[in-house]
């Protein structure tokens, strides 16, 4: 049973078929039915079918969007058993998207499903114009900033996140982003002159944030006096982000288990040349080996709540970079703005 569309003067409205009422029951009495509806006609992208990848797919598959187009060129291998529970034990050697589509259809029939496996990089502003929201997973940062910049051009939601090892981030560029946010407040109900009674009344508020480019986020200068000192209080772990961002950039990979030594070396170099060894310690290099699969069920979970949440225009977003640091197994988020901390 597919989606209902009515159309009322130049306004589309959408209405849930009773199967679709039924299968997302829960859902609608957590977020309500018009979140769900606009959940109903939305299209997304994912590309990147690693650990993290899979994570993201089944949550936003599960929430009940109206289509995902898997995207990934790279095949499966034996270190994306760690973490890709989408991509049987059989499929090793098998382009990963191929891979992924069966598991991920029997998680939401309701869904339409489809896979891409062309390199990313000959994807132009045609393709992308086919989404509401693309969540680009794995890539090289040239290319993250060339997608965010057609998704801006284009209005359409970006998020991009990874996993290294038990270190991983989230981050997003919605632009100008409107959204209902819940405000409580105790409203009194008892007469004059005797004793004051309150109820508490919840009303949904407008809001709108506004979000900067990955340019910006990425080429944010950590040596400004007010980051150096946030960092005494959350920790390096953008800067461990920016490290491991460099790394891939140079050696056309990730850092490799098979090569750690090596690779570890490589990374300390990198860091040196950005921080100093007091501000990222030597331990921070220890856990980014694969994607372990709980900081994957993390990172992912959280991503793809993100994206549920912009759709559906409920709750304010995480503004704008989620880190999870490894060394205090937390996460936190982190908004990287140039005019904020000026002005800080």
């Amino acid at each position: 049973m597919g989606v209902e569309i009515e159309k009322v003067g130049d306004t589309t409205t959408v209405e849930l078929t009773e199967a679709e009422n039924e299968l997302y029951d829960r859902q609608i009495r957590l977020w309500g039915l018009e979140s769900q509806k606009r959940l109903r006609t939305a299209k997304v992208l994912i590309s990147g079918l690693n650990g993290i990848g899979a994570e993201v797919t089944k949550n936003i598959i599960l929430s009940g969007v109206n289509s995902v187009k898997l995207h990934d060129d790279k095949v499966v291998t034996e270190e994306d058993f760690c973490s890709q529970f989408l991509a049987s034990r059989d499929s090793l050697g098998v382009n990963r998207a191929t891979a992924s589509i069966e598991r991920a259809r029997h998680l939401n029939p309701m869904v339409e499903i489809s896979i891409d496996t062309e390199p990313l990089e000959k994807k132009n502003e045609v393709f992308f114009s086919q989404f509401d929201v693309v969540v680009i997973i794995g890539s090289p940062e040239a290319e993250i900033i060339r997608i965010d910049n057609i998704c801006r051009k284009k209005n359409i939601k970006f998020f991009c996140g990874d996993v290294w090892g038990m270190f991983g981030y989230c981050c997003a560029d919605l632009q100008k982003h409107s959204f209902l946010q819940d405000v409580v407040k105790h409203k009194i109900i008892s007469e004059p002159n005797q004793k004051v009674k309150t109820e508490i009344v919840t009303t949904a508020v407008q809001q709108e944030l506004e979000f900067p480019p990955l340019q910006e986020v990425f080429d944010f200068d950590y040596n400004l006096p007010e980051f150096q000192r946030s960092l005494k209080r959350k920790g390096p772990a953008f800067l461990v982000l920016r490290i491991l961002q460099k790394f891939r950039e140079v050696f056309k990979r990730d850092p490799s288990y098979q090569t750690r030594e090596e690779d570890i070396i490589e990374l300390t170099k990198i860091r040196d040349e950005l921080s100093n060894e007091n501000i990222v310690p030597l331990s921070c290099f220890s856990n980014v080996f694969s994607q372990i699969s709980p900081t994957a069920a993390v990172v992912g979970g959280v991503l793809a709540q993100e994206v549920i949440k912009v759709i559906s225009k409920k709750e304010a977003p995480l503004c704008n970079v989620f880190l999870f640091d490894p060394e205090t197994c937390c996460g936190f988020i982190e908004n990287i703005s140039a005019e904020l901390f000026k002005k800080q």
